[in-house]
Protein backbone atom coordinates (compact mmCIF):
# COMPACT_ATOMS: atom_id res chain seq x y z
CA UNK A 1 0.00 0.00 0.00
CA UNK A 2 1.35 3.37 -0.49
CA UNK A 3 1.39 6.54 0.84
CA UNK A 4 -1.50 8.93 -1.34
CA UNK A 5 -0.44 12.62 -1.67
CA UNK A 6 -0.42 15.16 -4.89
CA UNK A 7 1.82 14.14 -7.62
CA UNK A 8 2.51 18.23 -8.34
CA UNK A 9 3.16 20.14 -5.78
CA UNK A 10 3.27 24.40 -5.64
CA UNK A 11 5.89 25.48 -3.43
CA UNK A 12 6.13 29.75 -2.72
CA UNK A 13 9.16 31.07 -0.92
CA UNK A 14 9.41 33.42 1.67
CA UNK A 15 12.43 33.39 2.71
CA UNK A 16 13.48 37.16 1.91
CA UNK A 17 10.54 38.51 4.06
CA UNK A 18 9.37 35.66 6.81
CA UNK A 19 13.06 34.43 6.74
CA UNK A 20 15.14 37.46 7.14
CA UNK A 21 12.35 39.10 9.91
CA UNK A 22 14.13 37.06 12.65
CA UNK A 23 18.03 37.68 11.97
CA UNK A 24 18.92 40.79 14.61
CA UNK A 25 20.60 42.43 11.67
CA UNK A 26 20.19 44.43 9.18
CA UNK A 27 19.89 42.53 5.45
CA UNK A 28 21.49 44.09 2.75
CA UNK A 29 19.22 45.36 -0.32
CA UNK A 30 21.91 43.84 -2.45
CA UNK A 31 21.45 40.65 -1.03
CA UNK A 32 18.17 40.66 -0.55
CA UNK A 33 17.95 41.03 -4.63
CA UNK A 34 20.42 38.27 -5.62
CA UNK A 35 18.14 35.90 -3.99
CA UNK A 36 14.84 36.98 -4.87
CA UNK A 37 16.31 36.91 -8.26
CA UNK A 38 18.12 33.42 -7.98
CA UNK A 39 15.01 31.72 -6.14
CA UNK A 40 13.19 32.87 -9.16
CA UNK A 41 15.74 31.32 -11.72
CA UNK A 42 15.39 28.44 -9.46
CA UNK A 43 12.01 27.80 -10.79
CA UNK A 44 9.77 29.63 -7.97
CA UNK A 45 6.33 30.99 -9.07
CA UNK A 46 5.72 32.30 -5.32
CA UNK A 47 7.93 34.65 -3.95
CA UNK A 48 7.35 36.85 -0.75
CA UNK A 49 9.28 39.79 -1.30
CA UNK A 50 8.91 42.42 2.14
CA UNK A 51 6.49 44.15 4.42
CA UNK A 52 5.18 46.87 3.53
CA UNK A 53 4.53 48.31 7.27
CA UNK A 54 5.60 51.01 9.15
CA UNK A 55 9.76 50.54 9.20
CA UNK A 56 9.88 52.63 12.72
CA UNK A 57 9.17 48.98 13.99
CA UNK A 58 10.66 46.90 11.52
CA UNK A 59 13.65 48.66 10.44
CA UNK A 60 14.48 45.37 8.43
CA UNK A 61 12.15 46.46 6.04
CA UNK A 62 13.09 49.94 5.63
CA UNK A 63 14.58 49.33 1.89
CA UNK A 64 11.05 47.77 0.60
CA UNK A 65 10.25 49.90 -1.81
CA UNK A 66 13.61 50.23 -3.14
CA UNK A 67 13.54 46.43 -2.79
CA UNK A 68 10.28 46.57 -5.00
CA UNK A 69 11.74 48.58 -7.83
CA UNK A 70 15.00 47.12 -7.97
CA UNK A 71 13.50 43.28 -8.25
CA UNK A 72 11.06 44.62 -10.88
CA UNK A 73 13.45 46.40 -12.88
CA UNK A 74 15.91 43.55 -12.96
CA UNK A 75 18.27 43.15 -15.74
CA UNK A 76 19.29 39.42 -14.69
CA UNK A 77 15.69 38.20 -14.77
CA UNK A 78 15.14 40.39 -18.08
CA UNK A 79 17.75 39.01 -19.98
CA UNK A 80 16.91 35.13 -18.39
CA UNK A 81 13.28 35.83 -20.35
CA UNK A 82 11.11 35.61 -16.96
CA UNK A 83 7.70 36.61 -18.04
CA UNK A 84 6.37 38.13 -14.76
CA UNK A 85 2.85 37.63 -15.64
CA UNK A 86 3.80 33.92 -14.66
CA UNK A 87 5.63 35.51 -11.04
CA UNK A 88 3.22 35.95 -8.43
CA UNK A 89 5.36 39.14 -5.84
CA UNK A 90 3.72 39.11 -2.41
CA UNK A 91 4.23 42.02 0.10
CA UNK A 92 2.70 41.76 3.48
CA UNK A 93 0.28 44.19 4.76
CA UNK A 94 -0.65 43.93 8.30
CA UNK A 95 -2.91 47.08 7.95
CA UNK A 96 -4.39 49.27 5.99
CA UNK A 97 -2.09 51.69 5.85
CA UNK A 98 0.30 49.50 4.47
CA UNK A 99 -2.11 48.15 2.03
CA UNK A 100 -2.86 51.74 0.71
CA UNK A 101 0.94 51.56 0.06
CA UNK A 102 0.78 48.80 -1.97
CA UNK A 103 -1.92 50.02 -3.89
CA UNK A 104 -0.27 52.80 -5.25
CA UNK A 105 2.71 51.14 -5.74
CA UNK A 106 1.02 48.64 -8.33
CA UNK A 107 -0.30 52.03 -9.59
CA UNK A 108 2.68 53.19 -10.15
CA UNK A 109 4.25 49.86 -12.03
CA UNK A 110 5.90 47.99 -9.85
CA UNK A 111 3.64 47.40 -6.68
CA UNK A 112 2.64 43.73 -5.33
CA UNK A 113 0.84 40.79 -7.38
CA UNK A 114 -0.87 39.54 -4.07
CA UNK A 115 -1.00 40.99 -0.26
CA UNK A 116 -1.56 39.53 2.92
CA UNK A 117 -3.50 40.53 6.11
CA UNK A 118 -3.43 38.12 8.84
CA UNK A 119 -6.29 37.06 11.89
CA UNK A 120 -5.57 35.01 14.50
CA UNK A 121 -8.23 32.81 16.02
CA UNK A 122 -6.87 34.19 19.73
CA UNK A 123 -8.00 37.53 20.01
CA UNK A 124 -5.27 38.28 22.21
CA UNK A 125 -2.54 37.05 19.63
CA UNK A 126 -4.29 38.76 16.97
CA UNK A 127 -4.21 42.14 19.34
CA UNK A 128 -0.27 41.83 19.83
CA UNK A 129 0.04 41.64 16.10
CA UNK A 130 -2.43 43.78 14.71
CA UNK A 131 -3.35 46.26 17.68
CA UNK A 132 -7.16 45.57 17.26
CA UNK A 133 -9.71 43.68 18.00
CA UNK A 134 -11.26 40.93 15.63
CA UNK A 135 -14.15 42.71 14.75
CA UNK A 136 -12.40 46.03 13.89
CA UNK A 137 -9.78 44.16 11.79
CA UNK A 138 -12.36 42.09 9.80
CA UNK A 139 -14.48 45.52 9.06
CA UNK A 140 -10.61 46.93 7.61
CA UNK A 141 -9.58 43.39 5.83
CA UNK A 142 -12.52 43.56 3.40
CA UNK A 143 -11.73 46.98 3.00
CA UNK A 144 -8.43 46.21 2.11
CA UNK A 145 -9.60 43.33 0.04
CA UNK A 146 -12.24 45.03 -2.11
CA UNK A 147 -9.67 48.18 -2.89
CA UNK A 148 -6.81 45.91 -3.49
CA UNK A 149 -8.99 44.20 -6.12
CA UNK A 150 -9.69 47.03 -8.06
CA UNK A 151 -6.16 47.80 -8.89
CA UNK A 152 -5.77 44.05 -9.91
CA UNK A 153 -4.25 42.95 -6.72
CA UNK A 154 -5.27 39.89 -4.63
CA UNK A 155 -5.47 38.97 -1.07
CA UNK A 156 -4.02 36.23 0.97
CA UNK A 157 -5.98 35.86 3.80
CA UNK A 158 -3.54 34.30 6.73
CA UNK A 159 -5.53 32.20 9.99
CA UNK A 160 -3.18 31.78 12.53
CA UNK A 161 -3.29 29.98 16.14
CA UNK A 162 -5.07 27.36 14.31
CA UNK A 163 -3.50 24.60 16.64
CA UNK A 164 -2.94 27.06 19.48
CA UNK A 165 -1.50 30.21 20.96
CA UNK A 166 1.51 30.95 22.87
CA UNK A 167 -0.66 33.77 24.59
CA UNK A 168 -3.67 32.48 25.28
CA UNK A 169 -3.49 28.30 25.23
CA UNK A 170 -5.36 25.83 23.41
CA UNK A 171 -7.72 26.54 20.51
CA UNK A 172 -10.27 25.17 18.20
CA UNK A 173 -9.74 24.21 14.54
CA UNK A 174 -13.64 24.47 14.10
CA UNK A 175 -12.60 28.09 14.72
CA UNK A 176 -9.99 28.67 11.91
CA UNK A 177 -12.20 26.96 9.62
CA UNK A 178 -15.12 29.50 10.01
CA UNK A 179 -12.14 32.29 9.91
CA UNK A 180 -10.57 30.81 6.50
CA UNK A 181 -14.35 30.72 4.95
CA UNK A 182 -14.51 34.64 6.64
CA UNK A 183 -12.06 35.35 4.37
CA UNK A 184 -13.52 33.76 1.25
CA UNK A 185 -16.78 35.88 2.03
CA UNK A 186 -15.02 39.18 1.79
CA UNK A 187 -13.41 38.29 -1.39
CA UNK A 188 -9.80 37.07 -0.59
CA UNK A 189 -8.15 34.96 -3.31
CA UNK A 190 -6.36 32.22 -0.94
CA UNK A 191 -5.88 31.39 2.51
CA UNK A 192 -2.60 30.82 4.27
CA UNK A 193 -3.39 28.53 6.97
CA UNK A 194 -0.11 29.33 9.36
CA UNK A 195 1.31 27.19 12.16
CA UNK A 196 3.30 30.46 13.33
CA UNK A 197 5.08 28.97 16.39
CA UNK A 198 5.93 25.41 15.89
CA UNK A 199 2.09 24.13 17.93
CA UNK A 200 1.03 21.58 15.17
CA UNK A 201 1.42 17.98 15.75
CA UNK A 202 0.91 16.06 12.72
CA UNK A 203 -2.09 14.16 13.10
CA UNK A 204 -3.72 17.45 14.43
CA UNK A 205 -2.75 18.92 10.79
CA UNK A 206 -4.13 16.00 8.83
CA UNK A 207 -7.14 16.24 10.74
CA UNK A 208 -7.66 20.19 10.40
CA UNK A 209 -6.27 20.21 6.67
CA UNK A 210 -9.18 17.20 6.60
CA UNK A 211 -11.50 19.38 7.41
CA UNK A 212 -10.62 22.54 5.61
CA UNK A 213 -10.77 20.82 2.29
CA UNK A 214 -14.54 19.07 3.09
CA UNK A 215 -15.69 22.66 3.83
CA UNK A 216 -13.33 24.55 0.97
CA UNK A 217 -12.74 21.77 -1.79
CA UNK A 218 -10.66 24.03 -3.99
CA UNK A 219 -7.18 23.17 -3.43
CA UNK A 220 -5.99 26.44 -5.54
CA UNK A 221 -7.32 28.75 -1.93
CA UNK A 222 -5.35 26.88 0.46
CA UNK A 223 -1.52 27.02 1.36
CA UNK A 224 0.70 25.39 4.42
CA UNK A 225 2.49 26.99 6.30
CA UNK A 226 4.94 25.34 9.20
CA UNK A 227 6.72 26.52 11.73
CA UNK A 228 9.58 23.91 13.25
CA UNK A 229 10.14 25.17 16.62
CA UNK A 230 9.66 21.80 18.29
CA UNK A 231 10.88 19.89 14.61
CA UNK A 232 7.75 18.68 13.42
CA UNK A 233 7.89 20.70 10.40
CA UNK A 234 8.43 17.92 7.51
CA UNK A 235 6.06 15.72 9.67
CA UNK A 236 3.35 18.39 9.17
CA UNK A 237 3.90 19.09 5.63
CA UNK A 238 3.85 15.45 5.08
CA UNK A 239 0.49 14.90 7.40
CA UNK A 240 -0.82 17.87 4.70
CA UNK A 241 0.09 16.15 1.76
CA UNK A 242 -1.85 13.18 2.74
CA UNK A 243 -4.87 14.96 3.67
CA UNK A 244 -4.69 16.72 -0.27
CA UNK A 245 -2.75 19.75 0.45
CA UNK A 246 -0.49 20.84 -2.87
CA UNK A 247 0.63 24.41 -2.30
CA UNK A 248 3.42 24.63 0.71
CA UNK A 249 5.60 27.73 2.13
CA UNK A 250 9.19 27.41 3.47
CA UNK A 251 12.46 29.87 3.71
CA UNK A 252 16.24 28.80 2.67
CA UNK A 253 17.85 27.34 5.62
CA UNK A 254 14.88 27.38 7.99
CA UNK A 255 15.31 30.47 8.59
CA UNK A 256 12.57 32.69 10.11
CA UNK A 257 9.56 33.11 12.66
CA UNK A 258 8.96 36.03 14.31
CA UNK A 259 10.16 39.69 13.90
CA UNK A 260 13.48 40.83 15.38
CA UNK A 261 13.40 42.94 18.98
CA UNK A 262 16.97 44.08 18.00
CA UNK A 263 18.61 44.88 14.57
CA UNK A 264 21.94 45.63 14.77
CA UNK A 265 21.84 46.44 18.52
CA UNK A 266 19.16 48.94 18.59
CA UNK A 267 16.28 47.51 20.34
CA UNK A 268 13.23 47.95 17.96
CA UNK A 269 9.07 47.00 18.90
CA UNK A 270 9.63 43.37 17.38
CA UNK A 271 7.31 40.50 18.98
CA UNK A 272 8.06 41.74 22.46
CA UNK A 273 7.99 39.53 25.54
CA UNK A 274 7.98 35.78 24.05
CA UNK A 275 10.34 36.30 21.31
CA UNK A 276 12.63 33.35 20.98
CA UNK A 277 15.76 34.77 21.64
CA UNK A 278 18.27 31.78 19.72
CA UNK A 279 17.24 32.11 15.90
CA UNK A 280 17.99 28.18 15.72
CA UNK A 281 15.39 27.38 18.41
CA UNK A 282 12.72 29.03 15.99
CA UNK A 283 11.82 28.82 12.24
CA UNK A 284 10.04 27.59 9.34
CA UNK A 285 10.10 24.91 7.09
CA UNK A 286 13.02 24.40 5.05
CA UNK A 287 13.25 24.65 1.70
CA UNK A 288 16.39 22.91 0.33
CA UNK A 289 14.77 19.63 2.87
CA UNK A 290 11.34 20.02 1.50
CA UNK A 291 12.51 20.26 -2.12
CA UNK A 292 14.34 17.49 -1.89
CA UNK A 293 12.17 15.03 0.34
CA UNK A 294 9.44 15.97 -2.19
CA UNK A 295 11.74 15.27 -5.09
CA UNK A 296 12.52 11.52 -4.11
CA UNK A 297 8.63 11.26 -3.59
CA UNK A 298 8.34 11.61 -7.04
CA UNK A 299 6.10 14.99 -6.20
CA UNK A 300 6.83 17.38 -9.57
CA UNK A 301 7.70 20.84 -7.95
CA UNK A 302 9.08 22.70 -10.68
CA UNK A 303 12.39 23.68 -9.12
CA UNK A 304 15.77 23.70 -10.15
CA UNK A 305 17.09 21.59 -6.87
CA UNK A 306 20.70 21.75 -7.41
CA UNK A 307 20.69 25.29 -7.84
CA UNK A 308 18.49 25.83 -4.48
CA UNK A 309 21.40 24.11 -2.63
CA UNK A 310 23.75 26.20 -4.05
CA UNK A 311 21.73 28.87 -2.91
CA UNK A 312 21.17 27.33 0.69
CA UNK A 313 25.46 27.04 0.92
CA UNK A 314 25.49 30.80 0.23
CA UNK A 315 22.82 31.75 2.34
CA UNK A 316 24.99 30.27 5.39
CA UNK A 317 28.03 32.92 4.00
CA UNK A 318 25.03 35.76 4.05
CA UNK A 319 23.54 34.93 7.32
CA UNK A 320 26.93 34.16 8.96
CA UNK A 321 26.05 30.67 11.09
CA UNK A 322 25.22 27.07 9.99
CA UNK A 323 21.14 26.98 9.35
CA UNK A 324 19.47 23.93 9.82
CA UNK A 325 19.11 22.31 5.95
CA UNK A 326 20.12 18.73 6.48
CA UNK A 327 20.15 18.61 2.81
CA UNK A 328 23.28 21.09 2.63
CA UNK A 329 25.13 19.08 4.98
CA UNK A 330 24.38 15.60 3.25
CA UNK A 331 23.37 16.66 -0.43
CA UNK A 332 20.78 14.67 -2.21
CA UNK A 333 20.42 11.03 -2.39
CA UNK A 334 22.87 8.80 -4.40
CA UNK A 335 21.29 8.15 -8.21
CA UNK A 336 24.03 6.32 -9.37
CA UNK A 337 26.85 3.96 -7.66
CA UNK A 338 29.95 5.97 -5.90
CA UNK A 339 32.94 3.99 -7.11
CA UNK A 340 35.33 6.16 -5.21
CA UNK A 341 33.23 4.79 -1.75
CA UNK A 342 34.00 1.41 -2.75
CA UNK A 343 36.48 -1.18 -0.91
CA UNK A 344 39.21 -2.73 -3.07
CA UNK A 345 39.38 -6.56 -2.87
CA UNK A 346 35.58 -7.81 -2.85
CA UNK A 347 35.85 -9.21 -6.22
CA UNK A 348 38.96 -11.56 -4.67
CA UNK A 349 37.52 -12.50 -1.58
CA UNK A 350 34.42 -13.89 -3.46
CA UNK A 351 36.26 -15.87 -5.69
CA UNK A 352 38.66 -16.89 -2.82
CA UNK A 353 35.63 -18.32 -1.42
CA UNK A 354 34.22 -20.03 -4.40
CA UNK A 355 31.22 -17.31 -4.43
CA UNK A 356 29.85 -16.14 -7.69
CA UNK A 357 30.29 -12.72 -8.42
CA UNK A 358 26.26 -11.76 -7.81
CA UNK A 359 25.70 -14.26 -5.16
CA UNK A 360 24.16 -13.09 -2.12
CA UNK A 361 23.64 -16.32 -0.11
CA UNK A 362 25.24 -19.04 0.51
CA UNK A 363 25.30 -22.37 -1.74
CA UNK A 364 22.09 -24.52 -0.78
CA UNK A 365 20.20 -21.84 0.35
CA UNK A 366 16.11 -22.34 -1.21
CA UNK A 367 16.06 -19.67 -3.65
CA UNK A 368 13.09 -17.80 -1.49
CA UNK A 369 12.77 -17.27 2.28
CA UNK A 370 10.70 -19.93 4.24
CA UNK A 371 9.41 -17.75 6.46
CA UNK A 372 6.04 -18.89 8.13
CA UNK A 373 5.29 -16.46 10.69
CA UNK A 374 5.52 -16.61 14.51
Amino acid sequence: MELKYPKKVRLGDITVRDGFQHEEHFIPTEAKLFYLEELILCGFKRVEVTNFGNPKGMPQFKDSDELMKQLRGSKKLAKAGINWKEVELTVVTIREQAVDRAIEARKDGWGPDRILMMVSTDEQHHFANSGTSLPAYWKEAERCTKKAADVGIKMCGCVSTIWGSPISGPTKLEDAVEFSKRWLDIGAADIEHADHDGSAPPNQVYRYYSMVLDAMPNTDLHVGHFHVTRGWGLANVLAALQAGIDIFEGTIGGLGGQPANFIDGVPVTGTGAYYYRDPNIVGLTTMEDMAVMMDEMGIEIGINVDRLLELGTMMEKTIGRRLRSEAILNGRIPKKPREEFKRKGLAKAKEKLGEKPDQIYPDGWPEKAQYKGK
